[in-house]
Parts: C-alpha cells; sequence; structure tokens
C-alpha cells in the first residue's frame, strides 16, 4: 500500500510580527507542505506590536490589534504553544526543548526570538511604578497603575518612548520625556528636527529633558521620585522605560550559533547551520539589525521563497528604510539615515517653526540618500518611490520639498503608477489596492483585510482612504459607510440637498420622505443636529428625537443627577459670579464643585426638577456643556497682565465666545487663544487656536488634545481680531457643511486636506467664502440661551422627577 510521505517539520520560535508573519507567507505559498509548530512567549496569538500605543491610550481596545488570534492557528493547522518560552536548542537531535518540558523536532528551525527592552543600570529599578513598554500586559499594567498616579516620567525620548508618552497624557497625568541625547527620535531626526519636535509636543503639554541621565529611582516602597546624574531630584509617581531594545540572542549562543550584535545570517537569512534561519530583530544581516516592521517582513517574504522552494533564487540583500509614522500626532516621514552623510553631499533643508514644519534631504550624485518630513508631508509619495527606487532627481529641489504640480497632491491620487508600494511596511502596491477595491473590498478597514495595507505602521492609512474616495465607485462593499445617519442613505451633501430642496424642517418629515424605515435613535439625534445647523431658527423642533441632554440643557450623570456649567466668556468671572454660583451649589446641595479645563465651573449632582431655579438663580447663560457645539475659547491673560504677552488673548477669547456660544456642529468645538507663542492656553491643540506673534495671529484647526492627541494644522496669520473671527466663522461654516455626524475637527481636517481648506477659506478658491461669512452670520443671529426655557417650559414635564434613561 502507497504511504503519504511525511510532512517536512518546521518549528518556528517566536510568534510576534516575524514569526507570525512568516507562517501566514508559507501558508500562502504551500499549505501543506510542513507541519508547523510555533512556540510564544506571550499567552496569546499574533498581534501588531506597532499599535500598543493605540491601547494605552485607549483608541483601540487589545482585540483590536490582533493579527492572527488564537482560533486562527487551530483553524490553520498550526501548532501553537501560546505563553511557552523554548530553553534549549539541542542541534544534535535536532530537537527544541520548551520550558514545560516539552521535546518538539525539527527537520528546519526558525529563530524569530525578537528582542527585550533594554534596562539601564538604574538603582531602585525594582520598586512598585517602574515599568517597561514592549508587551499587551506591558500595557495593562502601566493604565492600571496610571488610573492612580498624577505624575509619570518616560526614559526614552525614541519613538517608544514618545508613544508611551502620547498613552500616558491621556490618563490626564503630568508627563516628562527623559532622553540621554542631544534631541529627541535621533534615530529618525536630525538635532534641528528633534529640536523642532520637542517644541510640538512642549506646546501639547508634555515636559522634555535633554541630555538628562537618569540615575537612581527614589521612594520606600513605591516610586516617589528620579534622580538624575547632576542630582537633581524631579517628583513622580510612576517610570516607564523605553531606552532602546536588545535582541535575544541567549538561545542562539547556548547552542552554538555564531552570535554579534544579534544571530549572524547570510542572504538566505540561514546562520552557520543549514538547518536553522533567523529572521526579525534577533537577526543580523551584513552588520545591520534591523528593528522595524517593513524590513522584518521583508525578511519574512524570502524566507517564505526558500523554505517553500517558491522562488529557490531569493536572497535578502538588506533593505532601505522608508517608514511614514505619527508621532503624538504629528505626521513623520523617515528615509535612510543622516548618520551616513559625508562632507560633500548636499542638503536641502527648509524649516518653518510656527507651523512645527521642518523638511531636509541629504542628496550624493543627484540620489536621494536620506530625508524626513516632519509636520507636513507633502509629496511624501514621491519621495519614498525616488528613495526606494534610487531614481534620479528633479534638478529644481523646491519639487521634491513642496510637490509643485507633482503626483502626490491631494486628490491627484489616480496619478500615482499602479506599481508604486502604498504601504511599504507590507510591500502593497497601489495596483493591488485598485485590485480590492473592484473585489468589493471599498473601507480603509476592508483593504487592510485583503491586502494587510495599514496594518503595519499605519502610517499610509490616509493615502488608502484617498485610494477608496477616487476609485470605489459603485464597487463600495457597504455603502452605509458613507451614510449621515443609518436611517436614511444618503451621504450628508446629498442628504443637505433634499433637506433643501423639499423644504424639511422637522426629523419626522426627513424619516418620512427620505428614511429607510428605520428610526434609531441615534439616526433622530443625528438629524435633529443637522436640521438646527440647516434651519436654524426655522427648525421644528421634536423634542423626542434629542437625547435627554439636549432635552433639558444639561448634562446626565451616572446617578442620573444632573451637572450645570455656565458660561464664563474667556474664562474671565466675576467675584458676584462666583457668589452667585456659590450660593447656588450650597442651596440645591450640590454634590461636587468643579473647575474644568475648558476654564469653566462644574456644579454636579443636582436635581432634574432644580434646573430652571439654578439657572435663574445663576443669572447666567448656558455654556452648552452637554451638546455638540461651541463649548468655549480658553485665555492666558495675553497682554493684560503678563509680562511676555503680545497679543490681547482675553479680549480674542471673549469676543470670539460671545460671537459664535450655542452654534451646533457635527461634534462638540473647542477653541483656545494664547498672546504669544509660549502658548499657555494649549491653542495648539485645540479645534479651533489663536498663537499671538509679532506680527498678529497664526489661526490653527484641527487640533485634538484627548483619546486623539494631534497639533492644529495652521490655516493662515491674520493680523487683527476682526480677521481672526472672519476665517474662524468660514470654517466653522465649511464644518457644519461638510463634517460627518460625530466627526471630530481633527479627523475633518486629515480628511479634506488643510493644503484644501486654505484655498477654499483664505484663497477663496471656490468663490463661496462671501456665502460661507452670511450663513455663519444667520446662525449667529438665530441664537438663543437655552437656559430660558426654564422661565418658559416647553412641554409641563420637561423638568419634572427623574425618568428613565438609557445612555448611549
Amino acid at each position: 500500500m502507497a504511504t503519504t510521505p511525511r510532512k517536512e517539520r518546521l518549528v518556528i520560535v517566536g510568534n510576534g510580527m516575524a514569526g507570525g508573519r512568516l507562517v501566514e507567507e508559507i501558508l500562502q505559498r504551500d499549505p501543506d507542505r510542513f507541519a508547523i509548530t510555533v512556540f510564544g512567549a506571550e499567552p496569546y496569538g499574533n498581534y501588531n506590536r506597532i499599535l500598543l500605543s493605540n491601547v494605552l491610550n485607549g483608541t483601540q481596545r487589545p482585540e483590536e490589534i490582533f493579527l492572527n488570534p488564537l482560533s486562527w492557528y487551530r483553524e490553520h493547522g498550526v501548532a501553537l504553544h501560546a505563553g511557552v518560552r523554548v530553553t534549549k536548542v539541542d542541534r544534535t537531535r535536532k530537537v527544541v526543548r520548551g520550558e514545560n518540558g516539552i521535546e518538539v523536532p525539527y527537520d528546519r528551525l526558525v529563530l524569530a526570538t525578537g528582542s527585550s527592552p533594554f534596562v539601564p543600570p538604574l538603582e531602585g529599578r525594582e520598586r512598585e511604578g517602574v515599568f517597561v513598554f514592549r508587551t499587551l500586559d506591558d500595557c495593562e499594567a502601566i493604565a492600571s497603575y496610571a488610573a492612580q498616579s498624577r505624575r509619570a516620567v518616560v526614559l526614552g525620548g525614541g519613538l517608544l518612548g514618545l508613544e508611551a508618552a502620547r498613552g500616558l497624557l491621556t490618563h490626564r497625568l503630568a508627563v516628562t520625556v527623559v532622553e540621554l541625547g542631544s534631541h529627541l527620535m535621533a534615530q529618525q531626526l536630525d538635532p534641528e528636527g528633534g529640536k523642532m519636535l520637542q517644541r510640538t509636543i512642549e506646546a501639547m503639554g508634555i515636559t522634555v529633558f535633554t541630555e538628562t541621565l537618569a540615575t537612581a529611582v527614589l521612594g520606600d516602597r513605591r516610586v516617589e521620585a528620579i534622580r538624575f546624574k547632576d542630582g537633581t531630584v524631579y517628583e513622580t509617581d510612576m517610570v516607564v522605560i523605553s531606552c532602546g531594545i536588545r535582541p535575544n540572542v541567549e538561545l542562539a549562543k547556548a547552542a552554538g550559533l555564531p552570535v554579534e550584535r544579534a544571530i549572524l545570517v547570510d542572504d538566505r537569512l540561514q546562520t552557520e547551520d543549514p538547518d536553522i534561519y533567523a529572521v526579525g530583530e534577533c537577526a543580523q544581516h551584513r552588520g545591520t539589525v534591523y528593528g522595524l516592521v517593513a524590513p522584518i517582513w521583508e525578511q519574512c517574504v524570502v524566507l517564505a521563497d526558500l523554505l517553500t522552494e517558491t522562488r529557490p533564487e531569493a536572497r535578502y540583500l538588506g533593505s532601505k528604510l522608508a517608514t511614514r509614522l505619527k508621532v503624538l500626532g504629528v505626521n513623520l516621514v523617515s528615509l535612510g539615515s543622516f548618520r551616513d552623510a559625508r562632507p560633500d553631499d548636499e542638503m536641502v533643508t527648509y524649516s518653518e517653526p510656527g507651523r512645527g514644519v521642518y523638511k531636509r534631504l541629504l542628496i550624493r550624485n543627484n540620489r536621494l540618500i536620506a530625508g524626513c518630513l516632519l509636520g507636513d508631508e507633502t509629496n511624501a509619495e514621491e519621495l519614498i518611490r525616488l528613495f526606494s527606487e534610487d531614481g534620479p532627481l528633479p534638478e529644481d529641489r523646491a519639487r521634491l520639498l513642496f510637490g509643485l504640480g507633482g503626483s502626490s497632491a491631494p486628490g491627484e491620487v489616480t496619478q500615482i503608477p499602479d506599481d508604486r508600494f502604498i504601504c511599504s511596511c507590507n510591500q502593497v502596491t497601489k495596483g493591488r489596492i485598485c485590485q480590492a477595491i473592484r473585489e468589493g473590498h471599498a473601507t480603509v478597514s476592508a483593504i487592510a483585510s485583503a491586502t494587510k495595507a495599514g496594518t503595519g505602521c499605519g502610517g499610509c492609512r490616509s493615502l488608502v482612504q484617498r485610494l477608496v474616495e477616487a476609485y470605489a465607485g459603485e464597487a463600495a462593499l457597504d455603502p452605509s459607510v458613507d451614510w449621515y445617519v443609518p436611517a436614511v442613505p444618503l451621504a450628508k451633501e446629498e442628504l443637505v440637498a433634499e433637506i433643501t430642496r423639499r423644504g424639511l424642517r422637522s426629523v419626522s418629515a426627513v424619516l418620512q420622505e427620505l428614511g429607510n424605515g428605520s428610526e434609531d435613535p441615534e439616526s433622530k439625534m443625528g438629524l435633529a443636529s443637522l436640521l438646527r445647523s440647516v434651519w436654524n431658527d426655522q427648525y421644528v423642533d421634536e423634542r423626542d428625537s434629542r437625547f435627554i441632554n439636549d432635552r433639558v440643557h444639561a448634562n446626565i450623570q451616572k446617578d442620573g443627577t444632573f451637572s450645570v456649567v455656565p458660561r464664563i466668556y474667556g474664562g474671565v468671572v466675576t467675584p458676584e459670579q462666583l457668589r452667585r454660583i456659590a450660593d447656588v451649589a450650597e442651596k440645591y446641595r450640590a454634590r461636587m464643585v468643579k473647575i474644568t479645563g475648558g476654564q469653566r465651573i462644574d456644579i454636579l449632582g443636582v436635581r432634574k426638577e432644580d434646573l430652571p431655579a439654578i439657572w435663574r438663580e445663576l443669572g447666567m447663560p448656558s455654556g452648552h456643556a452637554y451638546t455638540k457645539a461651541f463649548r468655549t475659547c480658553k485665555t492666558c491673560v495675553g497682554t493684560e497682565f503678563c509680562r511676555f504677552g503680545v497679543g490681547d488673548a482675553i479680549s480674542l477669547g471673549i469676543q470670539v465666545e460671545k460671537r459664535f456660544q450655542g452654534i451646533e456642529f457635527p461634534h462638540k468645538v473647542k477653541l483656545a487663544a494664547s498672546g504669544c507663542p509660549r502658548n499657555c492656553a494649549e491653542a495648539s491643540t485645540k479645534d479651533i487656536g489663536y498663537i499671538a506673534v509679532e506680527d498678529g495671529w497664526e489661526v490653527l484647526v484641527g487640533g485634538a488634545a484627548g483619546s486623539t492627541v494631534r497639533k492644529g494644522d495652521l490655516l493662515c496669520k491674520v493680523k487683527t481680531h476682526e480677521e481672526a473671527i472672519r476665517i474662524t466663522g468660514r470654517f466653522m461654516e465649511y464644518y457644519r457643511r461638510h463634517g460627518k455626524y460625530r466627526e471630530r475637527t481633527h479627523a475633518f481636517v486629515e480628511r479634506i486636506g488643510i493644503e484644501r481648506l486654505r484655498q477654499i477659506l483664505v484663497e477663496d478658491s471656490e468663490g463661496i467664502c462671501a456665502e460661507l461669512d452670511a450663513a455663519i452670520e444667520e446662525a449667529v443671529r438665530a441664537y438663543r440661551d437655552p437656559w430660558l426655557e426654564g422661565q418658559e417650559p416647553v412641554h409641563p414635564r420637561q423638568f419634572a422627577g427623574p425618568e428613565l434613561v438609557v445612555l448611549p
């Protein structure tokens, strides 16, 4: 009888980014060739380590960053020993031994052991509150400890350290980054770029110390402070160490394999032993150890070709490092290394400190050797192509930095060649993405599942989105992703056009004439907000379309009580107003009186039936802290008192707040005015911000400092308060018209593009500025303080007793 030939036994030690990807590549080529066994030190499937900072800052759940969960291995016939470290490789017997005593024989062995955090010699590092930032478990431990802390120090100013700082910032901690070198992100930026990045993230509220060495962690049992080499003692509640990585080579050393900084491999990614290979951060190829995902996955492609004999001639010849990153919300493109510079090289540099933009290119023999784009990715695709292909450069170097008609200008993605890599990490071309779109994968997440584009560093996802917008057309897999609300199958522009054409002034009228039969509460709330923006005081208000907050003009709390936030223009309050706030809080037994981050006072824990009396006795208008509307314009004291002030921030803030109070938007809008570039009001991380400079004001849009941290983009510079208010009104009205429901301005600005916004709102390229000015003026005139309803309720039970509320 014929016998089935035994499959080759392939053992992979390591289930990280390299090991997991190698399994995928092998199964794609020949799923029946090997009996595959994988050992992973963590008790999970394979996850995207690059996205750990998103887990730490709360924008993604742990399960959302898994590339292959545990079930995937079972479904593909892969034996995974999750949570089992390998303790020995017996090359004589060709056996791998796990810490649980299990022995697995191999015909081929791949070491993908990755790396471990480098922990510098630090006295007291065993104290409670000291962490490294490398794994999912690390994220959970850091987040848990942050909940009971007020201050955190991050040791290390590289990419991972800054991402850890970003995550801690969202936990409302005072965060300090300590870097031993002269500047941040030394692997990607030169000193000038590093200093500019430092100024940008300091404006977000993070303190940065460079050229500073930590020598000891102080405290009895828990962390209380950290001591620097110069003797300075700096108070902190926790320390996160992110000082680089060290390849895990102990297993290879013990097996007698040659090791220098990492495990030595040749162009076949083969060690000295012909049956043992190494890939990823534990492998040293031609003197280089790679720590970025793109070269690691390139290695996996080559090794899969060789192991399956799909392409026996395949060789790994090294990688050109081209990465797109987002550091604390700031875009960064990094190409090569400036450490390779020679005295006779050509340097092309552009610096715009006011916008946080820095660009530098290193050119040799008319070829791009290294480059960085910080704060502005204009022409990034073309630069990546020229760098990767070693192509000749145009004589006009300005075209390299700014495009000037090049194919990567916003909206011109159709001109990008099909063979151009869009996702460098995964080597996914534009042609492959367009093919996926034609097959019905018409969202960024669907394309990621089909092609893996965007699952590496994530820097290409905005470009993938532009490709979807340009090519999806009728191929969209789920057209509802573009609907403004689920109950009406229309995008926002189409919906507004139909509402206007048909004169639909109520939610019920819209649902009756345009709806798909669904009347979910979310759709009703979205339509109510939209109709108020379209019709202003002509809107027909149906209170059952509103969430409880909008029905009673106060913010419901988890215990069913409400909070009251009166408007305090520009954060300036009088003694008489403070007395009234105190009297009201005492009289109506408020459970807490709290100063908010927007320079207002929140009276918490009051009963619904007391709201009308509270409003009447306060004698102050609503602060709209409960709805998707203009919230506040935070200010510093500006020229009024500050010796550094160059602009009257208080006057501007009060004018802005009095003009735009109560106007509704797709989401809440927060503003700030800073009287000098020191930016004490944190204007650079607001939806709209004003920063005074010597010759006027910079107007920034699209900033954020919540679960997403982003520095606003410079829309324009103006000389007067009147100009600032006019351009603000234009941006607000354009956002009201084109923003998606629940889309914050930071996402809106990234989606539309700051260059396009500048053309439309400042240069009037579409000839609509006068129309926008008139529309926002109409919205301003329609303002009525909603707290006046306390004197004349819309219906008898508007402020009566508690009611059963289902929170969204």
